[in-house]
């Protein structure tokens, strides 16, 4: 009989020649364990979604109460579900005015997709504007705003009608134009490896769209929900978008995402032509259970108000002579090494010592740092030491 190991390289379709093949058995807090007992301290929560680590006792538990109530029930928007209407008013409270109006997906992807066909159909216009070095998904509308190519030109026709332009550049901002729909932009550049926006960057992005009567739609699917250290990343940066993407860290572990924006914008879906947008299981009572709990937790706690001390504590401790640069945004950093190379051996040290690390899809010379929030001082100086203790190792063995 095959073991699960084979089964699953044989039965689960592969999106890579070298998965990480940790066989998970259970998880709890900031550990994962696998079939043999041994405990792996998660650096990267799963990319950004266990914001509050494994299975916490307040999201489980919320989860189960609304599993002992019911179930999915009808598609979304049709029938008036307690979960979803208690998380789309708190998230509604702890947003500025203008984004009041909450519409419910199982993912980061579908929340692309569906804020891509909202500023079409409000603005009545067909052009998107992405920036380069930028992900909202892999779908083919998501996939469409992927610059560059690498990763998509195997699909190709995607969706026409998209320009990039670089993030960070202000003489690009020229080429949004009344024919531009709308602009979308991660408040934080993730998978390049994090670039954080310059300057007044998203605010004169922000007076370009104003000028030609374009859409800002802000991904804060990996930086919201408290990882740059405020709940929401665009706080930071004295603007406001027109719609705003959210999913990962939104469920403690369970999967839903989101897109929001005013009322008067939300509603051209519900009319010419009628269900404009739809989804069978978006908005999923128990995801919501557990995402109401989660946030419930954010603003309870000063989780979010202790990440620039860890942070700190990162910047401090992730010193050495091979590091070429360590940029970070909160609990999330990128730690560059000289080569892709150099990172494999170094993320193959760290699993082998009990630490879960990564890299980004854009940028394959840096490791990916994005913990649970709920990270402690010890763990935050245990995982330094290995991840250092790795890049000797790694010289050593060039030696």
């Amino acid at each position: 009989m095959p073991n699960l190991r084979q089964l699953f390289l044989k039965n689960l379709a592969q999106t890579s020649a070298f998965p990480l093949m940790l066989e998970i058995d259970r998880a709890e807090g900031m550990y994962l364990y696998d079939t043999d007992g041994k405990a792996y301290l998660d650096l990267i929560a799963g990319i950004g979604v266990s914001s509050l680590g494994h299975r916490h006792t307040r999201v489980v538990e919320a989860a189960k109460a609304q599993m002992d109530r019911y179930l999915h029930t009808m598609v979304y928007g049709e029938y008036v579900l307690a979960p979803q209407v208690r998380l789309a008013k708190l998230i509604t409270d702890n947003l500025p005015d203008l984004l009041d109006s909450v519409y419910f997906v199982n993912s980061g992807t579908e929340a692309t997709e569906g804020a891509m066909k909202l500023a079409k159909r409000y603005t009545g216009r067909a052009e998107i504007i992405a920036a380069k070095n930028a992900y909202h998904g892999s779908t083919q509308g998501a996939a469409s705003l992927m610059w560059p190519k690498d990763f998509t030109q195997a699909f190709h026709p995607l969706l026409p009608g998209i320009r990039h332009i670089e993030f960070n550049e202000e003489h690009d901002l020229s080429q949004i134009t009344e024919k531009t729909a709308a602009v979308i932009v991660e408040t934080v550049q993730a998978e390049c490896g994090l670039q954080r926006p310059k300057a007044d960057y998203l605010k004169k992005l922000r007076q370009r769209c104003n000028a030609v009567g374009c859409l800002l739609i802000l991904d804060e699917i990996q930086a919201g929900y408290g990882r740059t250290g405020t709940l929401w990343a665009f706080e930071q940066y004295g603007i406001v978008p027109d719609i705003l993407l959210l999913a990962k860290g939104m469920g403690g572990g369970m999967p839903i995402g989101a897109f929001v924006a005013a009322q008067n914008i939300m509603q051209s879906l519900s009319h010419d032509p009628i269900l404009g947008h739809i989804t069978t299981f978006g908005g999923h009572p128990v995801g919501c259970a557990a995402a109401l709990a989660t946030l419930e937790i954010l603003l309870e706690t000063d989780l979010i108000q202790q990440v620039k001390v860890k942070e700190d504590l990162f910047l401090e401790l992730m010193q050495h002579p091979s590091i070429v640069e360590v940029r970070s945004a909160g609990l999330w950093l990128a730690v560059e090494l000289p080569d892709f190379d150099f990172v494999q051996a170094v993320i193959k040290h760290c699993l082998q010592e009990g630490l879960v690390t990564d890299w980004f899809l854009f940028n394959n010379r840096s490791l990916r740092i994005a913990p649970p929030l709920i990270i402690t001082e010890a763990e935050i100086r245990k995982a330094c030491s290995i991840i250092l203790e790795g890049i000797e190792i790694v010289i050593a063995n060039k030696r």
